[in-house]
């Protein structure tokens, strides 16, 4: 379920014997097939909306996250408001991309809110790695472990951070078939994910990348 390296050739992600949670990013990605952060499942109903505490004035889009999929963000806050701005947007960032799974929505303007153009592209493809074979995402899927660190110009940032996919799985819309990552395959998956500040004061992805292990928690 972990989301693909965004700066390398994509190759198509497959959904056969393995279920994809895999992540968007900008580095390697150790697993084929991987479950990235989700917060979300499929369906409209119970879904819960998203509350923004960034301190741009911007009007950012309003997610919502179905019950059958629980994406939640642990220690997720920081007392510096400008790292506390970052984590907000990432966050949104990661919660609109499952949405958009669920929704069966590549083109999510959420996700182009939250993306530059440099990694839309990218992202998409991710996002289309699950509609394509009418799969969505249920179960839990804990971020966990988030650091900042700002760029001395304070219009960049980087950001680490840990899923547990344990929890996390696909569905197939047609047939309800539910799977989960293979036997023996390591359920956490670290990120890095380069952000820069928008003229309008939002933090975008500009990169992210992946690597299945290597998380401590």
């Amino acid at each position: 379920m972990a989301r693909r390296a965004l700066t390398t050739t994509a190759t198509a992600l497959t959904i056969a014997a393995s279920f994809l949670l895999t992540g968007c990013g900008g580095g390697d990605d150790s697993s084929s097939g991987d479950i990235k952060g989700a917060d979300t499942g499929a369906g409209s109903p119970s879904a819960s909306a998203s509350t923004s505490t960034a301190s741009s004035d911007v009007k950012r889009p309003v997610i919502t996250l179905p019950s059958s999929f629980k994406l939640t963000f642990e220690n997720w806050t920081s007392g510096d408001g400008e790292e506390r701005a970052v984590l907000n947007d990432a966050r949104e960032e990661l919660r609109a991309g499952y949405a958009a799974i669920i929704a069966n929505d590549p083109d999510s303007k959420a996700v182009a809110f939250y993306d530059t153009e440099g990694v839309i592209r990218q992202t998409k493809k991710w996002i289309k790695s699950y509609t394509d074979k009418n799969v969505t995402v249920i179960g839990a899927l804990p971020a966990f472990d988030p650091k900042v660190t700002m760029a001395s110009t304070g219009d960049g940032a980087s950001l680490t951070y840990c899923t547990d996919e344990s929890q996390a799985k696909t569905k197939n819309r047609k047939t309800g078939e539910v799977l989960g990552n293979p036997a023996g395959t390591d359920p956490e998956v670290a990120y890095v994910v380069s952000l820069a500040k928008s003229a309008q004061g939002v933090w975008q992805n500009t990169s992210v990348s992946s690597k299945r292990g290597g998380c401590s928690k």
